[in-house]
């Protein structure tokens, strides 16, 4: 009997309240199996759970200084697990963090504040679509793989009876 692949979401943010309420908020609006992480650390433990999405907050080393901050998460992040897509959350509204996050390789940034959560909506719905399209197109790509080799299958015997009949 197949199981269904759970779909998983991470958040990743040294402030558990804010973990907490965007975890409720998401929670209701989507089936993603959500985990909290306080730092990076705690959550590369746990990339074994193969999460689609990852919301890190950039500035992650305020309360255990020892930790990696957002950026370099992001970084081992792209380096190790390229197909999740990660969006950065910040309290800073600059555009040189906004930049740096794009460039490190974050899905999208999204600032703190009264609209983040359902900015946060919309571009979850929008990575989700991103994956579900994907996971369609490697469908299709392999269909086609299998369609073109049985076509070469009987045009070649097709050929060999052919020679042999005559």
């Amino acid at each position: 009997m197949a199981t269904e692949q759970k779909h998983r979401l991470f958040l990743i943010d040294d402030e558990p309240i804010q973990n907490e309420m965007l975890k409720d908020y998401l929670s209701e609006r989507f089936v993603y199996d959500i985990s909290s992480f306080e730092t990076g650390e705690e959550a590369f433990k746990n990339m074994h759970l193969k999460p689609e999405v990852i919301v890190l907050d950039y500035h992650l080393s305020a309360k255990d200084h020892n930790a990696k901050n957002g950026v370099e998460v992001l970084k081992e992040l792209r380096e190790k697990y390229p197909e999740v897509k990660v969006i950065m959350l910040s309290g800073q509204d600059k555009i040189d963090v906004a930049v740096d996050s794009m460039k490190y390789g974050a899905y999208d940034y999204v600032v703190k504040g009264e609209t983040a959560f359902s900015r946060m909506e919309n571009i979850i719905n929008n990575a989700s679509e991103l994956h579900k399209l994907k996971s369609i197109n490697a469908i299709y790509k392999r269909a086609i793989l299998f369609l073109s080799i049985a076509m070469a299958v009987i045009i070649l015997v097709s050929i060999l009876l052919v020679s042999f009949a005559h």
